[in-house]
């Protein structure tokens, strides 16, 4: 994760107090680092999610107030094992900063401060009692003292030795290390997640460290975050200069749209392209929204035959994301040309709805030895786009979930029920057609199950219970008996999420009289298809989308 450490201490939102409030989430590969992150943020409190082995220099210019030690697979002892850089003790002193090291956090702490970590004799994975030892423990307080909580573990190693200075907070009932604080120096560590909802009383831990420990005030709102980008985009964009902005429909450009807006008014100049990879009559229904609801200056551009002539048996998904990425930026360009001969001035920026979870989606693990590869996905808004692109960009809610860009929404006076549209991702359905998107009706045949799975969804009332419903198209076909007659067709697979960022996910539950009445009516109404299926995968294992 995070290549967003780049975020100094004057790009930092107002409503931080420059910093002065601040908690850095220095990540090591747990996949709940994100939950801490969004967790902290929950609280009232801006937290930043950094690469745990990223340079001091990263780190420049900024004064936490906190710092957490994230999670993560490795163990302290194997060979490259990820930790802090080189003088990140001696920065975190200068700061400071109380610092909590999270089950891989702990043990990178005490390892690095003198103390042993070693295999543990039995490891401790899922629900286990921890029982609050210590008699007036910072981080649950005295009433706690002598009590047991339920947390989740997730370790192989355990603390055999504390460094000087410490003492034990909690013990797992099977003995193990479960808590340690040194308030002197500011260290502290929990040897499980208290971030995930199976620590019941984990929030509240959380909530002693930021507020009693290390004495943070709960003062980042969203309307801080608008206002300061709002300044941030005017001292950016030059007052004779023009922008371009990217509009796919979804929350996230519109978000960023008028937000940008509203900050240089119509030296905003929005492009939604039809790349040949939108829904059922998306077109249609955004271009009428736009102009109705938003008053924002839209051009449509229909570039359908552009892309996809170059995705024309192209198979491999990170390839048609690349393709993807290159094309809308070729778009872009070319429409940024024609505007400098309507106006004079050629667009110096480019305005992308990049939300936080692409940007950490699109980065490497730590750990990994790698520095760009290996990620998730590409995003188009994050991995896709050309070295020598021409254009700059302006990424306003790239530090921002998405529950948090639909709050900002809001005060931006953005429609409601645009607000709540389920998200849509960048390569369209590109990475809903596994394989060739070109092969022969794969597009319209999706479009079309897939408006009569979203539409029968909003018929029950289930819309705003669900994060992302759609349909995919596999590149099989199947036997099946349809009207007496043998018929070799293909397959669709339903996929519906619920979650509350997008980085982990549960599959919803559908009533077997829903599922029944859905697949009938694809069967009967969509030619081509004999098979209907639903993927009732969480993320993790799987991602949201199937490529």
């Amino acid at each position: 994760m995070g290549s967003t450490a780049a975020a100094s201490a004057a790009a930092l939102p107002a409503s931080a107090g420059s910093g002065e409030n601040l908690v850095l989430i220095l990540d090591y590969g747990s996949q709940y680092t994100h939950l801490i992150t969004r967790r902290v943020r929950q609280l009232g409190v801006l937290s930043l999610c950094v690469s745990g082995t990223a340079p001091l220099a990263a780190l420049e210019g900024l004064r936490p107030r906190a710092i957490v030690l994230s999670g993560g697979p490795h163990s302290v002892h194997a060979k490259g094992a990820p930790t802090f850089p080189e003088g990140f003790l001696d920065f975190a002193d200068g700061a400071g900063a109380h610092v909590l090291g999270v089950c891989y956090g702990m043990q990178l702490l005490v390892q690095s401060l003198g103390g042993a970590v070693e295999p543990g004799e039995l490891q401790e994975y899922g629900k286990m009692e921890v029982e609050v030892t210590a008699p007036s423990s910072a981080l649950y307080g005295e009433a706690e003292t002598g009590k047991r909580q339920t947390v989740w573990m997730s370790h192989g190693d355990e603390v055999v030795r504390l460094p000087e200075g410490f003492e034990v907070a909690a013990r797992s009932v099977q003995g193990a290390v479960a808590a340690i604080e040194n308030r002197e120096k500011r260290f502290y560590g929990l040897q499980y997640h208290p971030e995930v909802t199976h620590s019941p009383q984990g929030m509240e831990t959380l909530r002693r460290f930021l507020f009693d420990v290390c004495g943070i005030k709960a003062d980042w709102k969203m309307q801080d975050v608008l206002d300061e980008e709002i300044k941030t985009i005017q001292s950016m964009v030059g007052p004779d200069e023009h922008v371009i902005c990217a509009l796919s429909g979804g929350v996230d450009s519109t978000v960023a749209a008028t937000l940008v807006h509203k900050a240089i008014g119509d030296r905003l100049h929005c492009v939604f392209v039809d790349n040949g990879l939108l829904r059922y009559k998306e077109r249609e229904r955004v271009m009428s929204t736009f102009e109705s609801d938003l008053h924002l200056p839209v051009t449509c551009v229909d570039a359908s035959e552009q892309f996809l002539s170059k995705l024309k048996g192209v198979e491999d998904p990170e390839q048609k994301r690349k393709i993807i990425g290159r094309e809308f930026i070729a778009v872009f360009d070319d429409f940024a040309h024609k505007l400098e001969q309507n106006i004079g001035k050629r667009p110096e920026y480019l305005v992308q709805g990049t939300l936080y979870p692409d940007v950490i989606e699109s980065c490497p693990p730590p750990g990994s030895g790698r520095t760009h590869s290996h990620t998730i996905k590409s995003h188009h808004n994050v991995g896709g786009l050309p070295k020598d692109m021409k254009l700059k960009l302006i990424e306003p809610l790239k530090l921002l979930f998405k529950d948090e860009v639909r709050k900002l929404g809001s005060i931006l006076n953005v429609p409601d029920s645009f607000l709540k549209r389920h998200p849509f991702p960048g390569p369209g359905l590109a990475v809903r057609v596994l394989g060739d998107v070109t092969q022969g009706n794969a597009l319209d045949t999706l479009r079309q199950v897939d408006e009569i799975f979203v539409q029968a969804i909003k018929d029950a009332g289930l819309y705003d219970k669900i994060w992302q419903a759609f349909a995919v198209f596999l590149p099989v076909q199947t036997v099946g008996v349809q009207g007496d007659q043998r018929t070799h067709s293909n397959a669709v697979v339903l996929r519906a999420i619920t979650s509350e960022d997008g980085m982990t996910a549960d599959w919803y539950y559908f009533g077997r009289e829903f599922l029944v009445d859905v697949v009938n009516k694809i069967c009967n109404n969509v030619r081509g298809i004999n098979r209907v299926c639903q993927d009732i995968t969480s993320k993790p294992p799987a991602t949201v989308e199937w490529e």
